[in-house]
């Protein structure tokens, strides 16, 4: 089982060098970086995971995930760097296509593209994305971004995203491309999405109990898209002030088919990264004992 970090890092958290030099020293595999370009003075919506349904002052304060992972990749030598989650319908997608090679050919092939579609409305909206139309928005650009790192004349026609044929490098070190893990919470929608057009699936929270059929399920999609299934990877990304994982739960989502675990640091934002990542160390030596 591999073990990364999804790091809510701010103004207050020290240089990332610092945390990613940590996280690999303790043994961690991979660096995740979540994305908000802004968040609204005013919204209506509310974020499912505070009691109040305020969204917490630590998103507006997120560093931009490309560059962010830029910085832990020069200073580490293996750990992997990810985008956790680019809210891709947000972005420009040749600007993000050519952000995302540099980081995987400067990097050595270090990276994985974490991608999703945005819950907030208000954010959306702002940015210029037709909420209700996000996924086909992010279907659009993920495939268009698969395009502009394999061909050295890239073109793509959808109903969101179009360009003529460009000429765009540098390419990714990985071949084709870097995976793309797709950020979908909710298992009823994850399979078709996932088989369409994702490496990998990264689900936030998803029990335990529910871990194998909902890799299964997505296995079965894959299989009816004409796609080889065991080439799909599995992700969970857990929030540890529910807990952490113990040894038991860790093994099922092993034996589920999940290749690593991904903990959300929350408290890197008000406070030392590397003190966090810190903190993490007799988790990392429990797991070690899988």
């Amino acid at each position: 089982m591999e073990l990364g970090l999804s790091l809510f890092s701010t103004e207050q958290s020290g240089p990332v060098g610092d945390i990613a030099r940590e996280a690999e020293r303790l043994g961690f595999e991979s660096l995740w970086f979540p994305e908000h370009m802004l968040i609204p003075v005013r919204y209506q919506h509310r974020y499912k995971r505070t009691p109040d349904g305020a969204v917490p002052e630590s998103f507006a304060h997120l560093p931009d995930p490309f560059i962010g992972a830029a910085m832990a990749a020069q200073a580490t030598e293996r750990l992997r760097v990810a985008t956790g989650i680019c809210i891709l319908p947000q972005r420009d997608v040749i600007a993000t296509a050519k952000a995302a090679a540099t980081l995987d050919l400067h990097s050595r092939g270090r990276l994985i593209m974490g991608v999703g579609a945005g819950w907030f409305p208000e954010e959306a909206e702002i940015l210029g994305v037709p909420f209700k139309r996000r996924w086909k928005v992010l279907r659009e650009g993920v495939e268009a971004l698969k395009v502009l790192w394999s061909r050295d004349e890239a073109a793509y026609d959808g109903e969101f995203v179009r360009f003529p044929p460009v000429r765009v490098f540098p390419k990714p070190v990985q071949k084709p491309h870097p995976p793309v893990y797709l950020g979908v919470h909710d298992p009823r929608y994850a399979p078709a999405r996932v088989a369409r057009y994702a490496d990998g699936w990264c689900p936030g929270d998803l029990p335990v109990d529910e871990a194998a059929d909902a890799v299964a399920s997505v296995r079965r999609a894959a299989r009816e898209h004409g796609r080889d299934p065991g080439e799909v990877e599995f992700s969970v990304v857990l929030t540890p002030d529910r807990g952490f994982p113990t040894l038991d739960d860790m093994g099922r989502y092993r034996a589920a088919g999940m290749r690593r675990i991904i903990l959300r640091v929350m408290e890197a934002a008000t406070g030392s990264g590397v003190a966090a990542v810190r903190r993490l160390e007799p988790f990392v030596e429990q797991a070690r004992s899988l």
